[in-house]
């Protein structure tokens, strides 16, 4: 553990500069420069949990850190799926010896990593992920070094939400864009009005099970509404098997 990590005009400006970064994965790929920097360890990653409970490594300092996360998905048991469950945060002495996912231990003693420190990334509201720093020396991390990544986690938990939802946000309005102009195109090729013309965007997008953002985008640049289903006409609301040119469909039958 360095010194500056107890130093608090350190830590003021990390807490500024993750919250600078433009994106979500600058901010994670700050966080891990931070975190080698408070906590003396070889590699560092985070893993980020998606809806359904998927995990992804979504940073590392080195593929081996991304192996280490896979082979907790693939034999579904390690210390980060145990954080992001119900623990706050987890060190392993000696992957070599370990005995709480000994299918994990197994496989991971491979790498060379031999010991690792994982804590929870979470707003308190949220679990967003894990952050994970390993060491090639067994009994590396002690509960001071715990504490550190506690104070970096915190932080950089609530930078990684407000990245996301900021680009979540973006994304929204990029769809709503991209919505509007298909309804456009709609109404003009087929004198609809804009509520007939996002009825057929959505009829589209619920039959075929296509989102309706990637209905609104083929539309856009292929002047053709994506369709799956069998037989019928745009007018009866039985769409073709292959995507249909706009010019050649009729517009939508009002009453």
């Amino acid at each position: 553990m360095t010194a500056h990590a107890f130093d608090a005009n350190w830590i003021a400006d990390m807490a500024l500069r993750l919250h600078r970064e433009p994106s979500t994965a600058e901010t994670v790929e700050r966080v891990l420069q931070y975190a080698r920097q408070a906590v003396d360890c070889d590699y560092a990653g985070v893993i980020v949990v998606h809806k359904k409970s998927r995990i992804e490594s979504i940073a590392a300092t080195d593929p081996l850190v991304e192996k280490i996360a896979q082979i907790q998905v693939e034999v579904s048991e390690g210390p980060d799926l145990d954080v992001l469950e119900d623990r706050i945060s987890v060190i392993v002495d000696d992957i070599s010896t370990e005995a709480r996912w000994p299918r994990w231990a197994h496989l991971a003693a491979a790498t060379g990593i031999r010991s690792l420190l994982n804590v929870r990334l979470s707003t308190g509201e949220e679990v967003l992920g894990t952050l994970n720093l390993y060491s090639r020396q067994p009994y590396k991390f002690d509960v001071d070094d715990q504490a550190v990544a506690h104070v970096l986690a915190r932080h950089a938990a609530v930078a990684l939400a407000a990245s996301r939802q900021q680009e979540n946000l973006m994304l929204a309005a990029d769809a709503r864009k991209m919505i509007g102009q298909a309804q456009g195109i709609l109404m003009e090729r087929f004198d609809l009005d804009a509520d007939q013309a996002f009825a057929v965007l959505t009829r589209y997008s619920q039959n075929n099970n296509v989102k309706l953002r990637d209905v609104a985008s083929q539309l856009i640049a292929t002047r053709a509404l994506p369709a799956v289903t069998t037989g019928g006409d745009f007018a009866s609301g039985r769409e073709p098997r292959h995507a249909v040119p706009i010019g050649s469909l009729r517009p939508l039958e009002t009453q």
